[in-house]
């Protein structure tokens, strides 16, 4: 896995999140997961992002015994981990299960976002690999998913 400068994956987190938004605006809610899925990876492979779907994710065992497998829905630039889900809203669940991801792969950034609501949402993860506690995280995310949301509604 490469190293991406933090400057070039909140580039790449951006242009996930305008590709993701524009995707809703134009399809709404009411699909399936997989609908917003193959969407967003179509897009993103039109725009000449690496995109891989249902990536393998192995849990390995404090012993490195390979206990289980994860699918990730999207990895996106080998850096960037995305979740979609397609439901009325977000739950503690599905933040669970993307840090989760997160920990498995090794990777530091990933987003949630869910496509089944009136309202789109997406939260940006970062996990640093001293700390795996999101805690700390929390209001820093909303505060940052809150500032992206609102430069889509840039005025002139």
């Amino acid at each position: 896995m490469r190293n991406t400068a933090i400057s070039d994956i909140n580039e790449l987190c951006d242009f996930v999140r305008e590709t993701a938004f524009a995707i809703h605006r134009y399809h709404r809610h009411g699909h399936l997961q997989k609908v917003y899925e193959n969407a967003l990876a179509h897009r993103l492979r039109k725009a000449g992002i690496n995109v891989q779907q249902q990536y393998p994710l192995k849990v390995l065992d404090e012993d490195g015994t390979s206990i289980g497998e994860y699918y990730a829905d999207l990895l996106v630039g080998e850096t960037l981990i995305v979740e979609v889900k397609a439901c009325r809203t977000l739950a503690a669940e599905h933040v669970a299960q993307l840090l989760g991801y997160l920990r498995s792969a090794k990777t530091e950034h990933g987003l949630l976002m869910n496509f089944g609501g009136y309202r789109f949402q997406i939260r940006k993860y970062a996990m640093s690999r001293e700390s795996v506690d999101p805690k700390p995280l929390i209001l820093s995310l909303f505060f940052f998913a809150f500032c992206a949301f609102l430069r889509l509604f840039r005025f002139p």
